[in-house]
């Protein structure tokens, strides 16, 4: 019996050891060791666990250190959202990676002027203005303005940048002391590479120069009568009705249109952009002296689809020419900064605008508050300017306040 009991040991650890010798240890829960297990244990000392395979892990990616971090095209694409036009200007001269990313669509630079300063141009270098250009082109900027040009600065900007001629979509000419022979090249070079590419052309002229005569608004082409929408002249002293005559025959087309200081310009000018003129969205007569109720009559009766109106420093316009305003229901933007013969009697005929949203009549000294408080009838006003107005007082400014709770008074 006992001979037996031991042979069947002997043989159940022989084949324990087989499995240990074989890597194969027993798995399971865990249990107290019988006598085979202890004997086994015994003999060949404890059983090695089973090599387990190793789990393959998926490879994560390294973390960018914060130099790599803002040179990651994907980061700055989403960086330079935050940041408009003007401020990407800036943004491009921080390193070379931040200026190819931002040179690299003309999506950054959406609605940026480019502003030259004539008189600081004539020291740089011509390398120097050709790299800047290019820089343009690079950027789809294609407006530009230059500040106090002559005709000479004209002559170097053309030579020096030949791609404005179908480039340049819009241009402004502020504060120079053009002639009539300067303008006439700037034109001529802008029709000719409109025409050469068979690109849109030139839809927005700005101009401010004072020694400009009637005769230059004549030089505009076919093609550029065609497209241009938006001409602003400023301060061109020597501009009479003639050259309004050359407007409206040469430009049909126009949607905005600005006199501002054009001090020759009289009632007879104005009829005759009111009669020639239909599209007209937008009309500025600021600072032109000569202007009386007679020219707002014809605005009235004739430019049904006017929006916004300027007359800052119409200094003749009376109560009567307001009244004739007030009968345009298209209008939503009326200024008549200091109209210093404008009174209570005019603002209550603006009363009954429906469509008014924004009014300036800063500086108008006649006005009082009692005449003043008659605005809250405007509910649908955005914007109210009332500065430099003697009438204007604490009380009066609560009150509209009150009744016109959406409305931005500037006080």
């Amino acid at each position: 019996m006992s001979s037996v009991s031991a042979q069947g040991v002997v043989e159940r650890a022989s084949a324990e050891l087989s499995r240990r010798i074989t890597g194969l240890g027993l798995r399971g829960r865990k249990r107290s060791p019988g006598v085979v297990e202890r004997v086994a244990s015994a003999l060949c000392g404890p059983a090695a666990a089973a090599p387990r395979v190793p789990r393959r892990r998926r490879p994560q990616p390294r973390p960018l250190l914060w130099p790599q971090f803002v040179l990651d095209e994907r980061f700055l694409e989403k960086f330079f959202l935050y940041f408009n036009s003007s401020e990407r200007r800036n943004l491009a001269q921080v390193c070379t990676k931040w200026r190819d990313v931002l040179y690299s669509s003309p999506r950054w630079w959406s609605g940026l002027v480019v502003a030259l300063d004539c008189r600081e141009l004539r020291t740089e270098s011509g390398c120097c203005m050709q790299r800047f250009y290019n820089s343009v082109v690079r950027r789809g900027i294609r407006g530009v303005v230059l500040l106090s040009a002559t005709d000479d600065d004209i002559n170097e900007f053309i030579r020096l940048f030949p791609v404005s001629a179908h480039h340049v979509h819009a241009i402004g000419l502020k504060g120079c002391t053009l002639t009539d022979r300067g303008l006439e090249t700037i034109l001529d070079h802008l029709q000719v590479g409109a025409v050469a590419q068979l690109l849109p052309s030139l839809y927005e002229f700005s101009l401010q120069a004072y020694h400009v005569t009637d005769a230059a608004l004549g030089y505009f082409s076919p093609k550029q009568s065609a497209s241009l929408s938006i001409l602003r002249l400023h301060s061109c002293w020597e501009l009479t009705n003639h050259g309004v005559v050359n407007i409206v025959h040469s430009l049909p087309n126009l949607t905005v249109l600005s006199l501002s200081g054009c001090s020759k310009v009289t009632d007879e000018g104005v009829e005759l952009l009111a009669e020639n003129l239909p599209r007209l969205r937008s009309l500025d007569l600021s600072w032109c002296p000569r202007v009386t109720d007679n020219a707002l009559e014809y605005i009235a009766c004739d430019l049904n689809h006017l929006e916004e109106l300027t007359l800052d420093r119409c200094v003749h316009i009376t109560d009567i020419g307001v009244g004739y305003i007030s009968t345009m229901q298209s209008l939503v933007a009326l200024f008549l900064r200091w109209c210093s013969q404008v009174r209570d009697f005019g603002v209550q005929h603006l009363c009954g605008m429906r469509a008014l949203q924004l009014l300036s009549l800063a500086g108008c000294p006649l006005l009082t508050s009692s005449g003043l408080s008659s605005l809250i009838q405007l509910r649908q006003l955005r914007e109210l300017e009332l500065t430099n107005c003697p009438g204007v007082s604490p009380e009066l400014l609560d009150y509209l306040h009150e009744h016109l709770p959406r409305c931005l008074i500037i006080e």
